[in-house]
């Protein structure tokens, strides 16, 4: 990598930290620029002192893998590496968090019933007309959420909506 003249140049592995695993597709590693965590992929083994290049297949997900390389650029050369490309809103974060408490809950055999008990409070629950309440049609939405989850849903997590979908 050229020198631009302003920081010194971040060495882009340190194998004596820890931070390198590797695994059956190849080489996992966890650089920490600053308090930014970036991970790395690799089909061979890193080399101290070797330069690198990112390699962006022309996918689905070009435009992220671009992002975290610009960020990855950004920080080795002493720049603030810039927002991270997708954040869930809080009421999302929320939302996931309920599904898999009541994905959870169904999993160790709890009812509907007792499931949104834990997450919305018994007081909330009626007594009478419990097929019908919302809460109920509510509890049962999360529950299917969190399956879709652990059916491998959770990807989505990692890219932003995307118009064709």
């Amino acid at each position: 990598m050229a020198d631009d003249g302003g920081a010194p140049p971040q060495p882009l592995l340190d194998l004596t930290a820890g931070q390198v695993r590797r695994a059956v597709d190849g080489w996992h590693a966890v650089l920490r620029i600053g308090s930014v965590d970036h991970r790395i992929w690799s089909k061979d083994a890193p080399v101290l002192g070797a330069s690198y290049a990112a390699e962006l297949p022309f996918d689905g997900d070009l435009e992220a893998r671009a992002y975290a390389a610009r960020r990855l650029w950004r920080a080795m050369n002493g720049r603030a590496p810039g927002p991270a490309f997708h954040q869930l809103s809080k009421q999302r974060r929320e939302r996931l968090s309920s599904a898999i408490r009541a994905l959870d809950a169904r999993s160790a055999g709890a009812s509907y019933r007792v499931a949104a008990e834990a997450l919305f409070g018994k007081s909330r629950i009626p007594d009478r007309a419990w097929k019908t309440h919302d809460l109920r049609n509510r509890t049962i939405r999360l529950v299917q959420g969190g399956l879709a989850l652990m059916r491998g849903g959770y990807r989505k997590l990692l890219r932003p909506g995307r118009r064709d979908e």
